[in-house]
């Protein structure tokens, strides 16, 4: 095992304890929403904890996916099971969008008609809620939460519930002392625009991983130029740079030499992985020696 997959299976085994610490404080809170939405008759605080139980089962799947990824190498999977932890973050970015739509729908409702709320009750327990979901939003946190798809998947979701125990912490207090319970509705529909844009974010991040699009931070025309750089290099063609998952990236090329390098192939190739391995911190590479383009042969056969 290379550094670089002890280093990602390192991250994997913290990123699963934070997750099961937010799973936790989540779970446990949840009930005791739930139980305070039926005391006070407020729908918010219900439907408060039907999100947070939408929260916890996402968590849940992030967990099974760092649990599947982490898996060994197959002869029928060869590049392992990471790609569990990419469609994870596709199916909680789709989760964060269907709860949007829900929340826009459940404020349009309540504008018609505006229901009347327990206030006192509502602040109280949306103010522990909001508490609840920082805890977890902290032990989410010190996991990858910038670099791995499926970590921001799961702590975007946190965040949204946390968003949503500000909104009605906001909504009882105005109408605690206006009496104005319309306020409710026009906080859900800041908050299911904010949770929108972010997990339109999240979703397109991870539809460009699974097209196998050039990870943002590389730019395929100064990699081209670098590789062209190496003395005896005449051409390059076939480069590609891809994600497998967060973290790990992969490069393939085809570098033609001058033939008067023909003896010096070795030290090209080990010129090329050093630039790859060093300036593009890419450890998986694959770069394939040519004397003389393969794509003129090719084309000459057919």
């Amino acid at each position: 095992m290379d550094h670089h997959h002890h280093h990602h299976h390192q991250t994997g085994h913290e990123n699963k304890i934070n997750l099961i610490i937010a799973m936790i404080i989540i779970g446990s809170w949840m009930i005791v929403q739930f139980i305070g939405g039926l005391w006070t008759g407020s729908l918010a605080l219900l439907a408060d904890a039907f999100h947070m139980l939408n929260d916890f089962s996402n968590l849940l799947i992030s967990l099974i996916a760092f649990t599947l990824a982490a898996k060994a190498v197959s002869p029928k999977r060869t590049y392992g099971n990471h790609r569990y932890e990419v469609l994870a973050a596709l199916f909680n970015s789709v989760a964060l969008i269907v709860i949007s739509v829900f929340i826009f729908r459940e404020a349009i409702i309540r504008f018609m008609a505006p229901q009347e709320v327990i206030a006192g009750g509502m602040i109280v327990i949306a103010f522990i809620g909001l508490i609840a979901n920082i805890g977890a939003m902290y032990a989410l946190m010190r996991g990858d939460v910038k670099e791995n798809l499926n970590m921001r998947g799961a702590y975007l979701h946190v965040l949204s519930d946390a968003l949503g125990s500000v909104a009605a912490v906001i909504a009882g207090v105005i109408i605690y002392f206006t009496g104005w319970y319309i306020a409710d509705p026009i906080l859900s529909i800041v908050i299911a625009i904010m949770i929108s844009f972010t997990a339109f974010s999240l979703l397109k991040d991870t539809v460009h991983v699974l097209l196998e699009g050039t990870p943002r931070n590389i730019n395929i025309g100064e990699v081209e130029s670098a590789l062209l750089k190496i003395d005896g290099v005449r051409n390059v063609h076939d480069l590609h740079v891809w994600t497998i998952t967060s973290g790990i990236n992969s490069l393939t090329a085809h570098l033609v030499i001058d033939p008067s390098y023909s003896e010096k192939h070795h030290d090209i190739l080990l010129h090329a992985k050093d630039y790859i391995k060093t300036k593009l911190h890419i450890k998986h590479s694959t770069i394939q020696i040519e004397k003389v383009d393969l794509r003129e042969y090719e084309c000459q056969r057919i």
